[in-house]
């Protein structure tokens, strides 16, 4: 195969997307010669659905991604327009930063990071083959580049797809469909079938995006604000300018917005039996939540500005794939959108995936050598579960051409572990979304030690400078000297730690009674202070646990009765009973039983005195 002439390249990144921008910037920072192919390099970055960044078990990828070397962080704080920590209220394992970003200059800033990026090239064109050799080292094939719709080829040793929803993509309003990756874009036509051809087995999946309403049409004194937390939030450590600019709302359906959706629901693509794919479900359309919480006679949704300056609100949480005219009718049952105008229609977009348990933990193909893929071709969904793959997989497309060992991160070490082990591991049935429930280990991978956990992973990787990974490092030992010092001085005749762990007790107001220490630590610094206290114990017991997974294949689960066990995913109590798994280190293998499954059997065989209580956690 011939490069395109006076090019030549290491690696090529297919699309632009947030998976996309990750694997070719990594690729490129590695050393390597990369190009990016897109069919329309202004839509790098662009942000189809919510422009928001962050969320539970989102937020907290996108601090291992920035911990690592990856770029999303610090897009999302750079246009930020509002900021705020969502379940403030309850444990710091479930505790999530969400920010609310300038839709346009998201993409502006992603586009100007990939074009400053030395040894990164946008390449304009439609991927639609990839070029194969046998005698791979790792399997029967070899990627050797890959060749566009108009006959041009580019050869490189590793190719990354991260081509989104536009494998085979339709796009539905109501029952009418055409042909596109989503709203605008035309689909990836023939990408598929080369993946087919390869020997790659393919998924469908659905999913689908709210109406955008003219904020000049909403009367926004009828809804409920939600204001920017304050002091600034970020994910980077280094708050955006405009990121408690802006408030968000809230609005809520009604009675009559349900039964007009129940009247019509045989005009949506999804009930009208139109889309075969399987849609998302942790983020149903209005219509699943009408049918499937029948009982609830109101659902909330969020009104968020596509930025400061733009004329749109989005209205988060009325997905729909019901025709426009119903689409305007339903919109005006809801307080404050009475008049509203919708500028443009909700959809729902159909559209080829990977099986990713054909890829490795490196997320390399194991039937095609040095192709990677990362993102919603793999069955994820989501901004941030694309990010963190793309990083993985370009780092190893990278290290790849090198020929270096390839590197992951694994389910004991963070969410895009835990992320990667679920996709290789059970492959997807629908759109998988990152939940804090599916981390068993969600107390010892929170977001405010993302840095001191995968930090030096990213310098090993190349990815960190030694000047950052000190900074985390001395900043670990600033917390860790401070949590010791607790321990040892006392205040009133008791020990500041037991101060700091009675109800309403602040980091502050302990100091003021036992002394700050000789170096005063950062506000974040002293939240992880409060945490490591708070929470000693049950993060004592959670690493115990992890240690002890050794012995699951001695635990015997004769005579348990799966339904009778507290906190069992659906899936994973069907799994069970249909495998009949004897012992627990068997139960982790089965497909479709998640690690919090297990765990919840470890709670349950603790309660039969089956097992200690260090390996059932608390």
């Amino acid at each position: 195969m011939q490069r395109v002439v006076g090019e030549g390249y290491d690696v090529v990144v297919v699309g632009g997307g947030h998976a996309g921008i990750e694997a070719a910037v990594a690729a490129a920072r590695l050393g390597a010669r990369v190009a990016l192919a897109i069919p329309n390099p202004e839509t790098i970055g662009v942000m189809p659905c919510n422009p928001a960044i962050g969320g539970p078990g989102k937020s907290q990828l996108v601090f291992e991604v920035h911990a690592l070397g990856g770029a999303m962080a610090t897009l999302a704080d750079a246009t930020a327009i509002h900021g705020r920590t969502l379940n403030a209220s309850k444990g710091p394992a479930v505790q999530s930063l969400r920010v609310q970003n300038e839709r346009d200059g998201y993409a502006a800033a992603a586009r100007a990071l990939v074009e400053s990026t030395a040894g990164l090239s946008v390449v304009r064109g439609e991927v639609a083959a990839l070029e194969v050799a046998s005698g791979g080292r790792t399997a029967a094939q070899r990627i050797t580049g890959v060749r566009f719709s108009d006959g041009r080829t580019l050869a490189a040793d590793a190719v990354v797809l991260c081509a989104g929803t536009f494998l085979r993509g339709v796009v539905w309003y109501g029952r009418k469909q055409r042909d596109a990756g989503r709203q605008g874009e035309p689909p990836a036509r023939h990408l598929s079938h080369s993946l087919i051809a390869t020997g790659h087995r393919l998924s469908r999946f659905k999913t689908g995006t709210p109406p955008r309403v003219r904020a000049d049409s909403v009367a926004f004194d009828e809804l409920e604000v939600v204001p920017a937390e304050a002091p600034a939030v970020s994910f980077s450590g280094t708050p955006g300018p405009r990121v408690t600019e802006s408030p968000t709302w809230l609005t809520r359906t009604t009675a009559e917005t349900h039964a007009l959706i129940r009247d019509h629901l045989g005009e949506s693509a999804m009930y009208g039996g139109d889309i075969a794919g399987a849609g998302p479900r942790y983020c149903p359309s209005i219509e699943d939540k009408v049918v499937r919480f029948a009982d609830k006679d109101h659902h909330l949704l969020f009104v968020e500005p596509d930025g400061i300056d733009t004329s749109e609100v989005y209205l988060q949480g009325f997905s729909s794939s019901l025709p426009p005219a119903i689409q305007e009718r339903m919109v005006r049952t809801l307080p404050g959108f009475a008049r509203a105008t919708i500028q443009r229609y909700a959809y729902a977009v159909e559209y080829d995936a990977l099986d990713p348990s054909q890829l490795d933990v490196t997320l390399m193909s194991r039937v095609v050598a040095g192709l990677f893929s990362a993102g919603q071709i793999n069955g994820t969904s989501g901004y941030e579960e694309a990010a963190a793959q793309g990083l993985l997989a370009g780092v190893n497309a990278a290290r790849w051409v090198e020929g270096a060992e390839r590197v992951t991160i694994r389910r004991d070490e963070g969410y895009l572990g835990v992320l990667v082990d679920d996709l290789v591991r059970w492959g997807v049935g629908e759109p998988y979304r990152m939940l804090t429930s599916r981390n068993e280990y969600r107390l010892l991978h929170r977001q405010d030690n993302a840095d001191a956990r995968l930090t030096g992973h990213g310098h090993a990787w190349g990815l960190v400078g030694s000047e950052r990974l000190a900074a985390v490092g001395a900043s670990a030992a600033r917390v860790a000297a401070e949590v010791a010092r607790l321990g040892a001085v006392r205040g009133d005749g008791e020990r500041a730690t037991t101060l700091l762990c009675r109800p309403g007790a602040s980091y502050d107001a302990v100091i003021g009674r036992v002394g700050a220490p000789a170096v005063t630590l950062s506000p974040e610094e002293r939240r992880r202070v409060e945490i490591e206290v708070r929470y000693a114990s049950y993060i004592e017991r959670s690493a115990k646990q992890l240690a002890g997974r050794s012995q699951f294949e001695r635990l015997g689960l004769e005579g348990v009765a799966f339904e009778r066990v507290a906190s069992l995913s659906a899936e994973g109590r069907q799994a069970l009973e249909r495998a009949a798994p004897a012992t627990v280190g068997a139960a982790q293998r089965v497909r479709g039983v998640r690690d919090s499954d297990v765990a919840a059997l470890l709670v349950h065989l603790k309660s039969r005195g089956a097992v200690s209580r260090e390996t059932a956690g608390p």
